[in-house]
């Protein structure tokens, strides 16, 4: 990470800043954060492979090849076709050239569990996160907000025992739900282990009504990856019936994705690319989206654009 000083357009640490003031060493080793404006290396780009489910139904070898053409060296797992099972996908994958960056999946409990170390072992990941679908009315409560805090504690534990790591990935109702007047995902930053991470779904933080660069920042060291969509980004009674407004390629919809990167400082692990449902072309969507988020220095993919 560097730090770009105000009186200097280039780049310097602020260590040699501070080296290069010679009698000013004091003044300044004290001068404010807001002096500086920080700057990192972009993180690797993933493709959530829910975006090409449909395609993956129909040749998943084919689909695999076509993500790894694009320029992506790896892919963020979903569900898989019930005839493909995880240990012929990890095969494909492998074939495609493509690592997993983390894994969606059940939440490691009762016969899950066995399930949940498979999926680890085959894609060689240990990025385990529950995709956290659908809603659980549990959400509606705080007794049972703080419920669902203890499973997930509980599933934390269960990685760790097993060298993995746990995380949540967010949809818009932990940030539209309120309980005892605080919204859902305040209650689960307090009650949660430290070390469970998050992956911030950028777009549900839009629709549920919140600036993502803001939670983004709020969320600091403990966002490990953010999920980017692009859309309208706006509520619709549909939602809860799995049924989005269509999707559009990165930076072509409402999303500021320079101030959700900036707002992160550094501490994105993955950018995750995923459109639920598009209006045009998908792979011309996902394309699109790669060009827009590697030429713009917004992440940082496998093949130059």
């Amino acid at each position: 990470m560097q730090i770009k000083s105000i009186y200097n357009a280039g780049f310097i640490s602020r260590r040699k800043f501070i080296q290069s003031s010679g009698s000013g060493l004091l003044a300044a080793s004290l001068l404010p954060d807001y002096l500086f404006e920080i700057t990192s290396s972009p993180a690797p780009v993933a493709l959530q492979l829910y975006t090409v489910r449909e395609e993956i139904k129909k040749d998943i070898a084919g689909t695999l090849r076509k993500v790894a053409a694009i320029g992506f060296e790896a892919v963020e797992t979903a569900f898989w076709p019930e005839n493909i099972s995880v240990k012929q996908a990890g095969k494909y994958l492998k074939d495609a050239g493509l690592i997993v960056s983390s894994a969606h999946i059940e939440l490691p409990v009762g016969d899950k569990k066995a399930a949940f170390l498979e999926a680890a072992e085959t894609f060689n990941c240990k990025k385990m996160i529950w995709h956290g679908w659908p809603e659980d009315k549990r959400y509606s409560s705080l007794d049972g907000t703080k419920e669902l805090a203890d499973i997930y504690n509980d599933a934390y534990h269960f990685a760790k025992s097993n060298g993995l790591q746990f995380g949540l990935h967010n949809h818009w109702w932990e940030f539209r739900n309120k309980v005892d007047g605080r919204y859902v995902y305040e209650i689960l930053l307090e009650r949660l282990d430290p070390a469970i991470f998050f992956e911030i779904d950028t777009y549900w933080v839009k629709v549920a009504g919140h600036d993502p660069a803001k939670i983004v920042g709020e969320f600091g060291k403990r966002a490990q990856l953010l999920h980017i969509k692009d859309g309208p980004a706006k509520w619709n009674d549909s939602l809860p019936a799995d049924n989005p407004d269509p999707m559009v390629a990165a930076g072509k919809g409402t999303q500021d994705f320079p101030a959700i990167v900036k707002a992160a400082k550094g501490n994105t692990q993955w950018m995750v690319l995923e459109m639920d449902k598009v209006a045009t072309d998908l792979f011309t969507a996902i394309q699109d989206s790669y060009t827009y988020l590697v030429k713009n220095k917004l992440a940082k993919g496998k093949k130059a654009v």
